[in-house]
């Protein structure tokens, strides 16, 4: 992946995803998704050990919209297109592209990835996806989380805070 590569230009539409990245495929493409809304070491840790599972990482992001009917009203704290762009400027991420239902699931059947990683709050039969990309031949990776670094960890320390 060229750093040199502004974070916007990684933001694609799902059909410049599919157009940069439709089988068959020369690499193998690495795939997770999530709301990210507020990136954290744990997300980038998780990210970099995506990435490393192949040759490039796209991430799906969720929109605003589908964070809200997710986790609540009160979220996302950050709006989708910064989110995105926070995500595009990491050197681990090759692409990010927005999807706005609640699930990856028509996103990964469109893409197909080599490889679909979620963390390690999930089980592998639990992955949206898994059966698309296991039968295409690809695999399911679960990244250990680590302990300590979470989302939910940041917004309990922050409603604690004086």
């Amino acid at each position: 992946m060229s750093t040199s590569i502004p974070p916007g230009a990684r933001i694609l539409s799902r059909h410049e995803l599919l157009e940069r990245y439709r089988r068959p495929r020369k690499l193998r493409l690495v795939f997770t998704n999530g709301c990210f809304d507020v990136l954290h070491r744990g997300h980038v840790e998780y990210l970099f050990a995506a990435r490393a599972l192949g040759d490039a990482l796209v991430v799906g992001l969720n929109t605003d919209a589908s964070v809200r009917r997710l986790k609540g009203a009160g979220r996302p704290f950050n709006r989708e297109l910064d989110r995105a762009f926070v995500l595009a400027g990491l050197g681990c991420v090759d692409a990010v592209t927005l999807f706005d239902e609640d699930t990856p699931a028509r996103l990964i059947a469109d893409l197909v990835p080599d490889v679909l990683v979620k963390g390690g709050d999930y089980r592998t039969q639990d992955v949206i996806g898994r059966e698309v990309v296991e039968t295409a031949g690809g695999r399911v990776v679960i990244v250990p989380l680590i302990q300590g670094h979470s989302t939910t960890t940041i917004l309990e320390r922050l409603r604690e805070s004086p």
